[in-house]
């Protein structure tokens, strides 16, 4: 009898002879600037823990205290019997720290987009997408039903042309870009898309994963930045980059997330983020509303590491945030680098990203910088980056 799944080998393997199939590695320590991956004691420059929240002592305390009072489940889905006063609690700071006038607490950001798009549009409405745009941006623009329109990346000339070919055909129009683009780290254009988008009456949307304590006064974001406080309408985020623990969250005007609480399909039928996680998240909140020296020495090590990795000679893109990556072009060249720094002495955590992920041609490591990382430590990965790097023949 046939084996009715021997095309999934078939793909694997292909996937294996170009360079393409992902290495799942497995983590056997809390996430620092140093960390246990697969029995060994590696740098982490891999993770999304911008500031060092994850495992910080504030946020693990807060995430215990919350289940010896609540529990470890909500055992219900928010618009039923799952939202806590936690919740309430952690919305209300999320919206204060944002300044817009409500927010929306969700599994992840992955959930986020898939819960804030599909209500703002449907059949007869479209989308303007940047093309670059994370996968669950694309998802959430699927799932809505609406006619996707894609603009290249932060052209705003070309942004132009596709809403003038498209607009007057429409009954509502929405727009979404990432603000900090995760693989290449560089920002959108958001105060002239938002100007555009004012004079043809376009929804805004941004997802600001990336921009959440690391962009704005005190981390508050790329809306912050760009001063759109007001102007801006939709702001979607994550608690597990910057702010170390996990979730999701919808913020911008009261009428919106009161519309989008009765619509999301992931809110209204996902069980609600457990006590501990929205503890932690809170007290998140708290540490950078107190202070804002993890997001200056997050900046200060961005700095002195992109300056050491171009005075060594590689080629760091466009990047103007932490996300720092090294462009290398070949998959195959990409993965065997990624392993070389792993194992070398000492060894560097930094995966490979290849396609479809980024464009075919554009792989790379992708290096995550954090508040966490010592200059030793910052030190220790220049030189191997070097070291390895002088073995390949890239620099």
């Amino acid at each position: 009898m046939p084996d009715k799944f021997s095309w999934i080998k078939d793909e694997l393997d292909l996937l294996q002879q170009q360079g393409l199939r992902t290495t799942i590695r497995t983590i056997g320590s809390a996430c620092g600037p140093w960390m246990v991956v697969d029995g060994k004691k590696v740098l982490n420059f891999c993770t999304n823990n911008y500031l060092g929240l994850a495992n910080h002592p504030r946020l693990k305390q807060a995430a215990r205290a919350a289940i010896e009072e609540w529990g470890v489940g909500p055992a219900a889905v928010r618009s039923i019997a799952g939202t806590l006063e936690l919740h309430r609690r952690l919305e209300e700071r999320l919206a204060r720290f944002k300044g817009v006038e409500d927010a929306l607490y969700v599994q992840s950001g992955f959930c986020a987009n898939q819960a804030a798009i599909p209500p703002m549009v449907g059949k007869g409405d479209v989308i303007f997408t940047d093309r670059l745009n994370h996968a669950s941006i694309i998802d959430g623009c699927r799932l809505s039903s609406a006619k996707v329109a894609v603009y290249e990346h932060c052209d705003l000339a070309d942004c132009e042309r596709v809403i003038r070919e498209n607009r007057g055909e429409y009954r509502r129009a929405l727009l979404i870009t990432d603000g900090v683009f995760s693989m290449d780290g560089d920002i959108a254009p958001l105060d002239r898309l938002c100007d555009i988008c004012e004079r043809h009456d376009i929804i805004t949307m941004v997802d600001d994963a990336h921009g959440e304590g690391v962009l704005g006064e005190g981390g508050r974001g790329i809306v912050d930045h760009f001063n759109l406080s007001g102007r801006f309408d939709l702001e979607i985020g994550t608690l597990s980059k910057a702010f170390g623990v996990m979730g999701g969250v919808i913020a911008g005007r009261k009428v919106v997330i009161d519309w989008i609480r009765q619509k999301a399909r992931p809110f209204l039928f996902s069980s609600a983020v457990t006590a501990a996680d929205t503890a932690a998240c809170l007290a998140a909140v708290d540490l950078l509303e107190e202070s804002t020296e993890l997001v200056r020495k997050l900046w200060e090590n961005t700095r002195y590491f992109k300056e050491g990795m171009q005075g060594a000679g590689f080629d760091i893109g466009a990047s103007v945030t932490p996300i720092t990556p090294v462009m290398l072009g070949d998959a195959s060249l990409a993965q065997q680098f990624s392993k070389s720094l792993f194992d070398s002495e000492p060894g560097i955590f930094a995966m490979p990203i290849g396609f479809p992920t980024v464009p075919q041609g554009k792989a790379r490591i992708r290096v995550m910088i954090s508040a966490a990382h010592s200059r030793q430590d910052l030190d220790t990965g220049l030189e191997v980056f070097a070291r390895v790097g002088k073995e390949f023949g890239v620099i």
